[in-house]
């Protein structure tokens, strides 16, 4: 990563979880080959039930017809971790960054480069927190971002931000982050978070009030993932010709 001098941002508004998973696919042909610059997408879901490599359909705890009812949609996927659940008022970004050198192809990335990774993403969303004033931290051998909330006489770690990737054969990173702004945690219930029973989830929209919105808060993580990741962000108006095509 320390080669990496520019990133391409992209605000996508809300998009269908299948598309922005194509556009995930096809940028990161193109940036594997170097005809595209890293990228990171920014952006939020419909209400969708995302189930990652380590996951299974029974930590969906809602019947199918509730499922149906509520409109959700439902996504086996090829990231890490277990199953999460995307919706309006999350921000989600999904970096797409060469982590290997030109040219390497092998069959995985040194475990040493993809922890770190890992790492820096969780350190973007826990200094952009702490902007808003909200101390968060990290969980020893749990991925992701957590919160204490006051619960009695003691301090509840509750998780705030979920972190799922993937490095392809060609060192480029997919799927990413997904921070609780302020969506509408009732769809939390019909899940077991990350697979973890017993797990809480908070949204930002806890601690403040007003809360701001999930553009703000791109904005502020694309801030805030120059300073981590030390790469120049370039936000872009529209996505490249070539996804039109």
């Amino acid at each position: 990563m320390e080669n990496l001098k520019s990133c391409q941002v992209y605000w996508l508004g809300e998009v269908e979880y299948q598309r922005a998973w194509d556009l995930q696919n096809r940028l990161a042909e193109r940036i594997a080959v170097g005809d595209q610059p890293p990228t990171l997408l920014l952006l939020e879901h419909p209400h969708t039930y995302t189930i990652g490599r380590r996951g299974g359909r029974e930590h969906i705890l809602w019947p199918p017809e509730e499922i149906q009812r509520r409109g959700i949609a439902i996504f086996e996927v090829d990231r890490g971790g277990d199953i999460t659940y995307h919706g309006p008022g999350q921000l989600v970004g999904y970096p797409l960054l060469p982590l290997a050198t030109p040219g390497w192809q092998g069959e995985r990335l040194p475990q040493a480069d993809f922890v770190g990774y890992v790492r820096k993403l969780e350190e973007t969303l826990i200094r952009a927190l702490a902007f808003y004033g909200i101390e968060a931290f990290r969980r020893e051998g749990l991925t992701g971002v957590w919160v204490n909330k006051a619960g009695g006489e003691f301090r509840l770690p509750v998780k705030i931000a979920s972190i799922g990737v993937k490095v392809d054969a060609r060192g480029v990173t997919r799927h990413g982050f997904a921070l609780n702004v302020q969506p509408e945690m009732v769809y939390w219930q019909g899940i077991i978070p990350c697979g973890l029973n017993g797990v809480q989830m908070a949204a930002m929209g806890d601690w403040l009030s007003p809360c701001p919105p999930v553009r703000d808060v791109a904005e502020q993580i694309s801030r805030v993932f120059q300073t981590v990741f030390k790469i120049q962000m370039e936000w872009q108006p529209s996505l490249p010709d070539f996804l039109n095509r």
